[in-house]
């Protein structure tokens, strides 16, 4: 399967996005694009609007189809549509009650960060000075997560939270959308610690293309790569992945971080307005990787095989 895998991107959280932007990815072969449904801010009830808006308008869109499993990829593919699965950033759209999690899954919420950048019930964020780690009802969160089929993941989460959820979960934990730290000094990226951590539960480190985590506001693939080169010498090929963090409603995500300073801090704002590498950038990291002399089999567990690894044992 020539896949490539792309574990985070972000529509307009308004329920006149329009989806037709995740036809950029399109490309031979096939692509499975996990998209953003609601982070810290949203409720359940805000949650949900937004998934069934996105649904209905994917299904009313040529070329995109959602999937509930990866049986249904190649269905997805041999129709020339992008698969389209959903994610959630941070545990606030539970509204406290581990039950709603099971109707995100039925949805097609694949994947959760329990927390994002700042502390709540379940445990500590990125860009917090104490690092307690995952709370008890954190923990709850991450077996709950294990049974829904929806994959822990440790974006935006401290060291310490997303060290503890590797350490509780009966399944692999994914870093979505992480740079390394040792490549690059930001509190977003993961220490090397972490990055073990998720590798010895089966997980994946998925490299984004943002440019404040790349470097200073650097969206290239050789920013990308290095990352990536990196990754694979610490933890092994079969733990590296990709995505992009692609905001399409980025003129909306800068607002949001200059009216929130509670959630975001100035290594947001550091390098001036955040530059994302663009889907049609993206599709092109096969071709960029061989050209780098990477093998074959390697360009395909890190463009999407590790990922599918993951999701047909979690799923």
């Amino acid at each position: 399967m020539n896949l490539l895998w792309d574990q985070h991107a972000c529509l307009p959280l308004q329920v006149d996005a329009d989806v037709g932007e995740l036809l950029r990815y399109q490309r031979d072969g096939t692509t499975l694009i996990s998209v953003n449904a609601g982070y810290a801010p949203h409720s359940f009830a805000d949650s949900l609007v937004l998934l069934n808006h996105y649904r209905r308008m994917i299904a009313d869109r040529d070329g995109l189809s959602t999937v509930s499993g990866v049986d249904e990829l190649q269905t997805s593919s041999a129709a020339g549509d992008i698969a389209v699965v959903f994610d959630l950033e941070d545990s606030g759209p539970l509204d406290g009650d581990l039950d709603n999690l099971h109707t995100f899954a039925r949805l097609g919420v694949r994947t959760m960060l329990p927390t994002y950048n700042n502390a709540n019930a379940a445990g500590c964020g990125c860009l917090d000075a104490d690092d307690t780690g995952l709370t008890r009802w954190g923990r709850s969160l991450v077996a709950e997560m294990n049974a829904a089929g929806v994959v822990p993941d440790g974006s935006h989460c401290s060291s310490r939270t997303g060290i503890d959820m590797c350490d509780v979960s009966s399944k692999p934990v994914v870093y979505s959308h992480s740079c390394m730290r040792a490549v690059w000094e930001h509190p977003r990226n993961i220490t090397d610690d972490q990055a073990r951590a998720c590798a010895a539960t089966g997980g994946v480190v998925g490299i984004t293309g943002v440019g404040i985590f790349l470097g200073p506001n650097t969206p290239t693939l050789d920013a990308m790569t290095t990352h990536l080169e990196y990754a694979v010498e610490l933890i092994g090929i079969d733990h590296v992945g990709v995505s992009t963090d692609h905001s399409f409603d980025s003129a909306d995500f800068l607002a949001e971080v200059t009216a929130n300073p509670d959630l975001f801090d100035e290594s947001y704002t550091r390098w001036g307005p955040i530059q994302w590498m663009s889907p049609e950038v993206f599709i092109t990291l096969g071709s960029h990787l061989a050209q780098r002399g990477w093998a074959d089999d390697d360009i395909v567990a890190v463009l999407g095989g590790n990922f599918l690894r993951v999701a047909t044992q979690s799923w």
